[in-house]
């Protein structure tokens, strides 16, 4: 399992006129990303193409207890495309989350030879990636058995 011992982002908004909502927008965005990275995963069953996690009871978020306290800074440099000086804020926790944490599991796992890791980087993707096995990704990659991914698995679509 992946731990995230600290996060730090700093993001440039503008002019930032309520710095607690600011603050609290990245605290989300963060969240969202390493959700992103870490846990959400949309399953599809492959013979019918059915959503299996179509309820929060099968589909992973993160929770307030599987992060870590982030720090956030605020980098004010007034926009110069509207008279307010604003630009938006949050985005810059969500967009580079997902990067950062996988790239730092693949960082961590360089020794071992890995080079790509699929998201959402669970535990079974890490163990297979340390062992060079290939990944369960939702598209199948060369070599590996068409069948276990119902592709020309001899499924066809429903005619009600």
């Amino acid at each position: 399992m992946v731990e995230i011992a600290r996060y730090t982002s700093v993001d440039d908004v503008g002019r930032a006129i309520n710095p607690m909502i600011v603050h609290g927008q990245t605290h989300g965005g963060i969240a969202q990303g390493v959700g992103q990275a870490l846990w959400e995963l949309c399953d599809y069953d492959a013979g019918t193409g059915q959503l299996r996690s179509a309820t929060f009871m099968d589909y992973a978020m993160p929770r307030a207890d599987m992060l870590p306290a982030f720090t956030t800074e605020i980098s004010e440099v007034p926009s110069t495309s509207n008279p307010l000086g604003l630009r938006g804020g949050g985005e810059g926790g969500a967009t580079p989350a997902p990067a950062a944490v996988v790239n730092a599991v693949v960082d961590a796992l360089a020794h071992l030879g890995v080079e790509h890791i699929e998201m959402p980087v669970t535990p079974e993707r890490i163990w297979r990636a340390m062992r060079g096995k290939p990944q369960r990704s939702r598209m199948a990659p060369e070599g590996l058995e068409r069948e276990n991914y119902g592709i020309g698995a001899g499924v066809s679509p429903r005619s009600d």
